[in-house]
């Protein structure tokens, strides 16, 4: 049976970022150093094939501090946690690696910074986000005011409208992000905003790799976690863009061909806690189906990397 052509545009970059992969990073070095178990609170990142594969080594992944024994080392994921958590662990002496991605400890220090200006916080964010309950647990009770939508501006009661500032979670939709932040400059002139942008670029270079590809495919796959928030937003970037069919996967199984049937053209991409093998396994899964020719669309080249914390550099 001949197979219908289709040509299949590789969104670039595409996949783990830095912060990511140094997570991982992390985990490995310090299974490497200290022999399993080691226990990670909360995933180390969103991706359910980077877990399971880290699992399978020896982490043991816990909600809550109270969840690891006292003498095994503790890793903290990629999204960041509250203050108090790190305190705890010093309190215990457990031993403690923190694996928050450098970009979101740049907010963190942000925040408190304003802080101690006398500028309350107002975070555009994802209530419930661990990234975002990390960010809000830099500060005490009530000095972060969390906003998720254009809508939520017009609720929020801050202590001084003259005396704000804010900050947002770093995987957001750039766009969706700016109308936010319009309509808070709007209503707080004299808001305070980040001297450079708070998405990272992980985040920002994926989705205008998607507005990129968008124009030219009758569909687009992104491979991600539905907790991973960088790559839902990437799908709704591609809707956005103008694409109608434009879904989440996690793995080639839960492609829905027949939802398929009839395409002559798809993008393709991943979030930045999806690992590589995962879009060349979906590439293949498409190959069984279709006459395939891959062409590559890239808007950026990322050459970041983030060292691991000292403590993992060092002889056990």
């Amino acid at each position: 049976m001949t197979k219908s052509p289709l040509t299949l545009y590789l969104a670039a970059p595409r996949g783990f970022c830095a912060g990511v992969d140094r997570a991982i990073k992390i985990v490995e070095m310090a299974l490497e150093k200290w022999g399993a178990p080691v226990f990670v609170r909360h995933e180390i990142v969103h991706n359910k094939f980077v877990v399971d594969g880290l699992r399978d080594k020896g982490a043991v992944f816990v909600e809550e501090l109270d969840d690891c024994p006292p003498d095994r080392p503790v890793i903290f994921s990629a999204h960041g946690v509250p203050k108090a958590v790190p305190a705890e662990a010093a309190r215990r002496e457990m031993v403690y690696v923190d694996a928050t991605c450098p970009l979101v400890s740049k907010v963190h220090i942000e925040a408190e910074r304003h802080h101690k200006n006398g500028l309350q916080m107002v975070m555009i964010g994802h209530d419930g986000h661990p990234e975002t309950i990390g960010t809000m647990g830099q500060l005490p009770e009530g000095e972060v005011i969390l906003v998720e939508t254009t809508a939520d501006v017009a609720k929020i009661s801050p202590r001084d409208p003259n005396k704000l500032a804010y900050i947002t979670q770093t995987t957001l939709s750039v766009d969706d992000t700016a109308d936010i932040v319009s309509a808070l400059e709007d209503r707080f002139p004299n808001i305070v905003g980040p001297h450079k942008e708070d998405i990272c670029y992980a985040t920002t270079n994926r989705q205008e790799a998607v507005k990129a590809v968008a124009p030219k495919i009758d569909a687009l796959l992104v491979i991600g976690a539905p907790n991973s928030s960088n790559s839902k937003r990437l799908v709704e970037v591609g809707r956005n863009a103008g694409c109608q069919y434009a879904q989440l996967v996690q793995r080639a199984d839960e492609i829905d061909w027949r939802a398929l049937n009839g395409i002559r053209s798809l993008g393709l991409t991943a979030g930045a806690s999806a690992p590589e093998v995962l879009v060349n396994e979906v590439i293949d899964a498409f190959r069984d189906h279709f006459d395939v020719t891959v062409e590559a669309v890239e808007t950026a080249v990322e050459n970041v990397e983030f060292k691991v914390p000292r403590v993992l550099r060092e002889p056990a």
